[in-house]
This record gives structure tokens, C-alpha cells and sequence, in this order.
């Protein structure tokens, strides 16, 4: 995460680079939380990922969910975000070129986009031009249906295909960006209080077999479930338990049914 020299960024893992190798690769997101609008200072660490990480790295996210602008969690909260997003993609595909990592997938992301905000992505590639477009490898999707807003269970194979159509045929298509490869950057369902884990498994079910069966038509090209353990499994706050596992490694009935669709998907 690029912040303002000053303030305290979020730090990934420690120890995380023991997992990779053996086919083992890194999706990386560069966010952006600078206060100050610092576009330059920003490019500058999108760089320094690809020197630290190139080796490993197999994509690089700019930016997390830039659309939302009242979340300081979130890039959109913070100045000048369309500036970074477009800056920040030129320099990850200049550095790569340049770093010997002409592979490395360069994208960025949002999470659904409906009514009026669902030009931001034309807004986007109109202030970014042609060779913004150009310089795109995928774009990301993080959705969580059924957290935020319920959804009946025996509607929610339907609005998932609607989700999904929608975001293709009315967000990116109309930006220019209808060609590339559209990848699930973040879903998931918390258990907790009224929150089953029994529930948890059936859309974590019914959420990747939507996806799975469109992906050949809606040129969906991968899927991230958003975290593997809780980060609280005691706590009551909604984003205390969105992992497949409790926060001693327990798996719940969604790991499970994870690792089953994947042995079933994967053939």
C-alpha cells in the first residue's frame, strides 16, 4: 500500500515468500492511499513491487475498488484517484518491459457498477485514452452477493447471472474494455451471528458454479475467494468471518465444498 511519507501503510504477511515457487505464483494489489494526491511518489512504488516481486509476481493489480469513495479503506476515497490509476498502469507495463517481466498481467478493478455509477470505467478509459486501454491485461470484479443486500436462495443463481451479464455487456463493453479477460478479484460470505457456515458453503457453491458455467461466454478468466482464514472467529462484526476456515485453521463446510469444485472444475 502507497502512502504519504508519515503516515503508517498496511504491511502484507510476514513470511509470505515461503509459499511461492513449486508453481506457486503472487496476484499482487498496489493500492493507493495517499492523501496528498502524490501521483509520482505512487508510480514509484508500482515499480518497486515488480523489483521486489517480479520473479514470482503473475499479476499486478493498480489500485482496489477505485469506485468507492466514501470507504477510506478503499483508493476511491483518496485524490486524484483516476491520476493514479491511469499513471500507475503505465508504469507497471513500462517497468515490467524494462525488468524482463513481459508476462506480468497488469489490471485494475471495481466492485459492481450499476445505475449511475455504472460509467465509471468509461469515465475511466475517456481520460485514459487508447493507449490506457492498451496497456490493460484484465479487469478485476470483487463481489459479494448476498452480504451486503439479501437475496432469496432460490434467486441467487439468477442474480448472479445477471451480475455478471450486466458487467459485461453494460460497464465494460461501453468503455472500450469489452475484449479483456474478466477476472473475480474478491468473493466471499461471512458466517456469524445468523450467518450459518452450512450457508456459507451453499453460495460459495452456487457463486463459482455461476461463474465456471459462464466463463467461456462472459470470457471470465479466473476466480479469488476473498481470504482463507477468519480474521476473528469470536468476533461479531460482519468482517470478522469471511474465511473458509476458523481463525485456528478449522475448515468449515465451505472448505470443503472449495476444494471439491476445484478437483471437479479443474478436470
Amino acid at each position: 500500500m502507497y502512502t504519504d511519507p508519515g503516515d503508517t501503510p498496511s504491511q502484507a504477511p510476514a513470511g509470505y515468500g515461503r509459499y511461492l515457487g513449486g508453481g506457486r505464483v503472487l496476484d499482487l494489489v498496489g493500492q493507493y492511499h495517499s492523501r496528498s494526491g502524490d501521483i509520482e511518489g505512487y508510480c514509484a512504488f508500482i515499480g518497486s513491487l515488480i523489483d521486489d516481486h517480479g520473479e514470482h509476481l503473475a499479476t499486478l493489480q493498480v489500485g482496489e475498488e477505485p469506485n468507492i469513495t466514501g470507504d477510506a479503506n478503499l483508493d476511491g476515497a483518496y485524490p486524484r484517484i483516476t491520476d493514479a490509476l491511469i499513471a500507475g498502469v503505465r508504469a507497471a507495463k513500462d517497468k515490467a518491459g524494462r525488468s524482463g517481466h513481459p508476462g506480468l498481467k497488469v489490471g485494475c478493478n471495481s466492485s459492481p457498477l450499476l445505475g449511475p455509477h455504472a460509467a465509471f470505467f468509461t469515465d475511466l478509459t475517456r481520460a485514459g485514452g487508447e493507449r490506457f486501454i492498451a496497456d490493460l491485461d484484465y479487469i478485476g470484479l470483487d463481489f459479494f452477493p448476498d452480504v451486503f443486500r439479501a437475496i432469496p436462495p432460490a434467486r441467487l443463481d439468477a442474480v448472479v447471472q445477471a451480475l455478471l451479464e450486466t458487467h459485461r455487456r453494460d460497464v465494460l463493453a461501453p468503455a472500450g474494455l469489452g475484449h479483456l479477460p474478466l477476472v473475480i478479484t474478491e468473493h466471499g460470505w461471512p458466517t456469524g451471528p445468523g450467518r450459518t457456515a452450512e450457508r456459507q458453503a451453499e453460495v460459495l457453491r452456487t457463486v463459482i458454479e455461476v461463474t465456471s458455467r459462464n466463463a467461456r461466454a462472459l470470457h471470465i478468466t479466473g476466480y479469488i475467494h476473498h481470504t482463507l482464514r477468519d480474521a476473528r472467529s469470536g468476533g461479531l462484526g460482519l468482517f470478522c468471518q469471511f474465511g473458509l476456515m476458523t481463525d485456528d485453521y478449522t475448515p468449515k463446510p465451505a472448505f470443503h465444498a472449495y476444494r471439491d469444485l476445484i478437483d471437479m472444475l479443474s478436470l
